[in-house]
């Protein structure tokens, strides 16, 4: 059967994965300008401590401030290297099965890092350490 959509139409929207690829793209992007205050918060707020001991730095994530923006650092961080890991597997694994793999390991290992992530920080946060 023939298709009757003109060849703009065929491939408009489409990236090289064969999908919508302008989700992704922005997405990228503006995880990496959420990301630029939260590192500067960080490196701003640790700077600031008294002391680099053990101690200080768990009392200072036990602020809840602190312990939101650090939630939200490493959610958007992981997500912003899951993001741009992916873009390098598509660009430069030609195996199909391969590059699928490969996509899969780091979706699941970016999700479990941040599941890990954020129970540490609510763990320390709540006294648990």
């Amino acid at each position: 059967m023939k298709d009757l959509r003109s060849p703009l139409a065929k491939v408009k929207g489409l990236g090289a994965d064969g999908h919508g690829s302008t989700e992704h793209f922005w997405v990228q992007r503006l995880t990496a300008l959420a990301l630029v205050p939260l590192v500067i918060w960080l490196c701003i707020s640790l700077a600031f401590l008294p002391e680099a001991t053990y101690e200080t730095v768990i009392t200072w994530l036990r602020s809840p401030f602190n312990a939101i923006m650090m939630i939200t650092l490493v959610i958007v961080s992981l997500q912003h290297a899951h993001l741009g890991i992916q873009v390098i597997i598509e660009d430069y694994v030609s195996d199909h099965a391969k590059r699928l793999a490969g996509i899969l390991v780091v979706k699941f290992l970016s999700y479990f890092l941040m599941i890990v992530g954020v129970y540490s920080i609510i763990k320390i946060t709540l006294g648990g350490v």
